[in-house]
C-alpha cells in the first residue's frame, strides 16, 4: 500500500509540476507581471525585485519543469525532493497571504489556462503539499528508472528544451493564447453581458459627520438621518459578484474623450500596443513607424496604444520620430491584450484577426 502511495504521488506531482511549469513557460512575460503584483508595496513590500521578475518567472518555471521530470525519472531524489519541499511550502505560505489578505485575485499558477481563486490556489499547494511530504518522508522508494548517465542526460535535455523554449516565445509569441484577447475574439462580443445573467450585489455604507464625528448609516437609516449631518463618502461592500464578460476594461481614449465604439467599427484597423512607452524597444518603435507609413499607404487606420501620460507620449514620439497618434488604455488591458512592447494587433470591426511581436512585424499580411 505504502509502494503504490509512492508512486501515485511521485507521478501526480511530477506530472502537475511539468504542466504547470510548461503552461507558464509559453507565456513567461504573463507570469513576471503577476510577480510584479506580489512585490508590490502593498502585497509583499518587495519593490528592489520588480525590475527582476522576468528572470525570476523564466527561473521558477524552468525549475519547476525540470524538478517535475527529475521526479518522474527518480534523479538526484534528495536534492529533488527537498527542492519540491521548498518549493511547495513558500507556494503555500503565499497563496494563503493573498487569499487571507485578498491581495492577489489570481496566482498564476497555471498562466491564463486556468484561472484559480485564491482560496482554490491555497487548496491545491495544501494537496500538493500533502502529495510531497509522502515523498520526502519515503525516499528510499524513490528509485531511478535509468541509468545515472541516461538520467543526467535527460534532465539536461528538459532544461535545454526549457530553455529554447523561454527565449522563443518572449521574442515572439506564446504558442498557445490563452487570453480573452486571441486571435479570432471578437471585442464588443466580449464585452456583452448575456441577458438574465447575474449582477453583482453591493451593501451600501453612508458615511456622515454628526457632531463632528464620523457614523455609518445603512440605506434604511437614511430615512431618519440626525438634524445637521454631514454627509462625507459612500462605501460599498461587495457581497457577491456577478457575471464579468471576458472583456470588461477595453477601451479607447484621447484627450478624455471616447473612440472605442468608431474604433471597433473601423473594417482595417491596426494598434501599435505598448503598455509603458518608458519600456518600449527602441528597435521595435522604429520598426512600429516603418509598418505604419505602409499599413496607411494600404488604406488601414493604425493607432498607437499606450497607457503612458502625455509627457511620455510625446517626448518617445520625438525621440524616436513617430508621427502616428497614440490612444489611452489601461495598463493592465494592454499587458493582457500581448505581451511585447511593442506589438501589433490586426482588427477588422472589431475582430482581431493578427497579433505578432515586433520582432515578426515583417510577416503581418496587409490587404
Amino acid at each position: 500500500m505504502k509502494k503504490f502511495l509512492v508512486h501515485f504521488s511521485r507521478l501526480f506531482v511530477g506530472v502537475l509540476f511539468i504542466i504547470s511549469g510548461l503552461i507558464k513557460l509559453n507565456d513567461p512575460m504573463g507570469f513576471s507581471f503577476k510577480l510584479e503584483e506580489y512585490f508590490a508595496e502593498n502585497v509583499l513590500n518587495l519593490p528592489f525585485f520588480i525590475p527582476y521578475a522576468l528572470i525570476i518567472a523564466v527561473f521558477v518555471v524552468v525549475f519547476e519543469v525540470v524538478l517535475g521530470v527529475a521526479l518522474l525519472i527518480g534523479f538526484k531524489p534528495k536534492f529533488t525532493m527537498w527542492s519540491l519541499l521548498l518549493m511547495i511550502v513558500f507556494f503555500t505560505f503565499l497563496t494563503f497571504y493573498s487569499a487571507y489578505f485578498n491581495k492577489v485575485t489570481d496566482c498564476g499558477c497555471f498562466g491564463d489556462a486556468l484561472k484559480l481563486t485564491p482560496w482554490e490556489s491555497f487548496t491545491k499547494d495544501l494537496v500538493l503539499l500533502f502529495f510531497i511530504l509522502i515523498l520526502f518522508f519515503n525516499q528510499k522508494l524513490i528509485q531511478p528508472l535509468f541509468s545515472g548517465t541516461v538520467n543526467a542526460l535527460t534532465v539536461f535535455v528538459s532544461y535545454s528544451l526549457c530553455l529554447f523554449m523561454g527565449y522563443y516565445v518572449l521574442n515572439h509569441l506564446p504558442l498557445k493564447d490563452f487570453r480573452a484577447y486571441k486571435v479570432g475574439t471578437n471585442i464588443q462580443k466580449g464585452m456583452e453581458i448575456p441577458e438574465g445573467a447575474p449582477r453583482s450585489v453591493y451593501e451600501m455604507n453612508f458615511v456622515y459627520k454628526v457632531n463632528g464625528q464620523e457614523q455609518n448609516f445603512n440605506e434604511k437609516q437614511l430615512m431618519n438621518l440626525p438634524e445637521g449631518a454631514e454627509f462625507v463618502r459612500r462605501d460599498d461592500k461587495l457581497i457577491s459578484k456577478g457575471y464579468e464578460p471576458p472583456i470588461h476594461d477595453f477601451s479607447i481614449e484621447k484627450d478624455g474623450e471616447s473612440y472605442t465604439e468608431a474604433m471597433l467599427h473601423e473594417p482595417k484597423l491596426i494598434m501599435l500596443v505598448s503598455y509603458d512607452l518608458n519600456k518600449a524597444n527602441t528597435k521595435g518603435l522604429q520598426k512600429a513607424e516603418e509598418f505604419y507609413k505602409k499599413a496607411t499607404a494600404k488604406g488601414y487606420k493604425v493607432i498607437g496604444m499606450t497607457a503612458s501620460n502625455d509627457e511620455v507620449i510625446q517626448k518617445v514620439k520625438a525621440d524616436n520620430k513617430l508621427t502616428f497618434d497614440y490612444y489611452f488604455c489601461d495598463g493592465t488591458t494592454l499587458k493582457t491584450i500581448e505581451r511585447a512592447n511593442p506589438s501589433i494587433v490586426v482588427l477588422e470591426k472589431g475582430t482581431i484577426v493578427q497579433k505578432a511581436h515586433w520582432n515578426d512585424i515583417d510577416a503581418v499580411e496587409l490587404k
